[in-house]
C-alpha cells in the first residue's frame, strides 16, 4: 500500500497537469482567434493583424502565466501551513493526534481494534505523513509547484494561439477569415477531445461543447470587427 499510493497521487498530479495544459491551449486558440478575427473583419491591411496577434500573443501568455503562477502560490502556501499546523499539534498532542486518526479508519469502515491497531503502526512508521494522507489528502513531497504551473500554462496558451495567427498570416486575404476559423474549430475540437479523454468523461459531448462555444465567441468579434470597421470607414 504505501508503494502504490505515491504512485497514484504522482500519476493523478500528471494528469491534472495534462488538462491545464489542453486548457491553456484552448484558451489561446479562442482568445487569439477571436482577436484576429474580428481585426481582420474591419481591414485587410496585414499591419494590424500582425501587429494584433503579437500583442495578443505576449499578453494572453503572460496573463495566463501569471494568473497560474498566483493560485498555484495561494494553493501552496495553504498547502505548507496545513502542514506545519499538523506537525505542531503532532508534537503537543501526540495521544490525541492518536485517537483522531483511529477514529477517521473507523469512519472509512474498519472495527475499532483494526482502526487503533492501523492507526497505532503508520504513526510508527512516519506520523507526519499518516495524518497528512488520512486527515488532508496531502502528500508533503507532492506540493504543488508555482513555476511548474506558469510556465505550463503559458507555454500551452502559446502553443494553442500560434495556430490561428498563422492561419491568418497564411492565407489569402480574402479567406483569412474563413482560413482561421476552420483552422481554430478544428484545433478547438481536438483540445476538447483531448481533455476529455484525459478526465475519462466522453468525448462527442465535450468537442461539442468547446466548438460552439468557441463558434460563438469568434462570431461576436466578427460582428464587432465588421461593425467598427464600416462606422470607422
Amino acid at each position: 500500500m504505501s508503494e502504490y499510493e505515491p504512485h497514484r497521487v504522482s500519476h493523478l498530479s500528471k494528469l491534472n497537469w495534462l488538462r491545464a495544459g489542453v486548457l491553456g491551449a484552448n484558451d489561446g486558440i479562442v482568445s487569439i482567434a477571436a482577436l484576429l478575427v474580428g481585426v481582420a473583419a474591419a481591414t485587410s491591411e496585414t499591419g494590424p493583424l500582425i501587429i494584433a496577434g503579437v500583442a495578443g500573443l505576449a499578453a494572453g501568455a503572460i496573463s495566463m502565466g501569471l494568473g497560474e503562477y498566483v493560485s498555484v502560490s495561494s494553493q501552496r502556501d495553504s498547502e505548507r501551513a496545513l502542514i506545519a499546523k499538523e506537525k505542531q499539534e503532532l508534537i503537543d498532542q501526540p495521544e490525541v493526534e492518536l485517537a483522531e486518526l483511529a477514529t477517521l479508519y473507523q469512519h472509512k469502515g474498519l472495527s475499532v481494534a483494526t482502526s487503533k491497531k492501523v492507526a497505532q503502526e503508520l504513526t510508527d512508521h512516519d506520523p507526519v505523513r499518516a495524518h497528512l494522507e488520512a486527515e488532508l489528502n496531502i502528500l508533503e513531497a507532492h506540493i504543488v509547484n508555482p513555476w511548474a504551473a506558469a510556465l505550463s500554462s503559458l507555454v500551452s496558451f502559446l502553443a494553442g494561439a500560434l495556430l490561428p495567427f498563422l492561419a491568418v498570416l497564411l492565407a489569402a486575404p480574402d479567406f483569412r477569415i474563413l482560413a482561421t476559423v476552420l483552422a481554430s474549430l478544428i484545433a478547438l475540437g481536438a483540445t476538447g477531445a483531448a481533455g476529455a479523454y484525459l478526465g475519462g468523461s466522453q468525448m462527442l459531448p465535450a468537442v461539442i461543447r468547446v466548438m460552439v462555444g468557441g463558434a460563438l465567441a469568434l462570431a461576436v468579434t466578427w460582428g464587432i470587427g465588421t461593425l467598427l470597421g464600416t462606422s470607422v470607414a
